[in-house]
């Protein structure tokens, strides 16, 4: 699995997914509360051991990880 310098991923951290480097703070979990409103403040409050540099990071390894992958856009609901 190809990393971001911050983001990496081990078998015995989280069951192997991407984690920040230097914690046990899943990329999905920061992606997940971003997603729910947090700000950068906000979490960087809550998970002290969270910096800047690894905020980008989870950004940067989102972003590689996207451009690996097919996009399928999904079906438009019927109206």
């Amino acid at each position: 699995m190809r990393s971001a310098p911050r983001a990496f991923s081990e078998p015995e951290i989280l069951v192997g997914k991407p984690v920040v480097k230097g914690t046990r703070l899943s990329v999905d979990l920061i992606l997940d509360r971003l997603g729910d409103g947090w700000t950068a403040d906000d979490l960087f409050k809550s998970y002290p051991r969270l910096t800047p540099e690894a905020l980008q990071a989870v950004f940067a390894f989102a972003a590689e990880v996207l451009k690996d992958e097919d996009y399928v856009a999904p079906a438009k609901a019927a109206a």
